[in-house]
């Protein structure tokens, strides 16, 4: 079938995909400009925007409540442990992220990421030092 708006013979589309192949199997930017790559995390960044990311010492409670906030949203709140755990688990929040909260008391209610992230890292703190 030929359609009128083609400039390229088939031949050519052939050629074309093989001198391109290399070039995209190599894994290097394919761009001739190098404004268009996107830009590396600067060191400023939070720690959650590299990536999922789980409790422990090294993340504060700023990067935790970032990492809750982005994933639950604002229309989790208020909840308790299950349903917060519900949540993140129909939102396919990674398991590091979920188990700490089956630690958590489960009758308390969290009004909002920042609460549940303090109470978060603090029991991480109280199971790493038991």
């Amino acid at each position: 079938m030929q359609r009128g708006s083609d400039r390229l013979s088939v031949h050519r589309d052939d050629e074309m995909k093989h001198e391109l192949q290399e070039l995209l199997r190599s894994g290097h930017p394919t761009r001739t400009e190098e404004w268009h790559d996107p830009e590396p995390t600067a060191d400023d960044d939070p720690a959650a925007w590299a990536g999922p990311m789980a409790p422990d010492s090294a993340h504060s409670v700023a990067d935790m409540r970032y990492e809750m906030a982005r994933i639950l949203g604002r229309t989790a709140f208020p909840a308790r442990r299950d349903d917060l755990i519900g949540t993140l688990r129909a939102r396919n929040a990674p398991d590091a992220l979920v188990e700490p909260l089956k630690r958590l008391p489960r009758s308390t209610r969290y009004a909002s990421a920042r609460e549940l992230a303090e109470a978060v890292v603090q029991a991480e703190g109280v199971a790493r030092h038991a």
